[in-house]
Parts: structure tokens; sequence; C-alpha cells
């Protein structure tokens, strides 16, 4: 069983540290608050979340609700802005991210 949860915590945590580059990466702009960011901008952000929330993540799906979805002051959920493209809420494109992600490593 402890071999289990060693196994999963470290697939999360290679999902995780997935989606920190993917943002990092991106060409997308992050919208919080009403002010804009770049990749790595968006990371910084996403990334003291983490830490401050790091006892309630056990998932991928739980780094993108509590660190990358929403303002934990306002309750404003992200908006990513992609080129020609309908902005879209972070919490969508991470998991959409993810989905593509897990596929990918099932490919292999």
């Amino acid at each position: 069983m402890a071999l289990f949860a060693l196994s999963a915590h470290a697939d999360s945590q290679s999902e995780i540290n997935h989606l920190l580059a993917f943002v990092a990466q991106t060409s997308c702009t992050y919208e919080r608050n009403g002010s804009f960011h770049n990749g790595r901008e968006a990371v910084a952000h996403i990334k003291k979340k983490y830490r401050y929330f790091a006892d309630d993540i056990k998932s991928a799906e739980d780094f993108i609700h509590y660190s990358a979805s929403k303002s934990t002051f306002s309750g404003k959920h992200y908006t990513i802005h992609c080129p020609e493209q309908k902005p879209i809420k972070s919490q969508t494109w991470l998991l959409n991210e993810l989905t593509r992600y897990r596929h990918s490593l099932k490919a292999k």
C-alpha cells in the first residue's frame, strides 16, 4: 500500500511539474484579477499558492484547483488569452493539457 502511495505521489508531482513548465512556456497571457501576466510571471504566482496549499494538494487536479484556477481573495477565475482563440478559464485550459499529457504517456 505504501509503495502505491509513493508511486501515485510521484505521478502527481510529475504531472504538476509538467503543468508548471507548460504555463512557463506558453505564448498565451494569464489574466488574474484584471491584470495580465506572461507565463513566467504566472508560474511565480502559482508556485506561491502551491506552497501555501501544499498540505491540501494530493493530485494534479488538486494543484489546478488550489493553485491555478482562481483568486483566493476575489474569487474571480483566472483567464487564459491565447492568440486567435476565445479566452478560456485557466482551470479548463490546464485540465485539457493534463488530459493531453496523460494520453501522451499512455501512447508511449
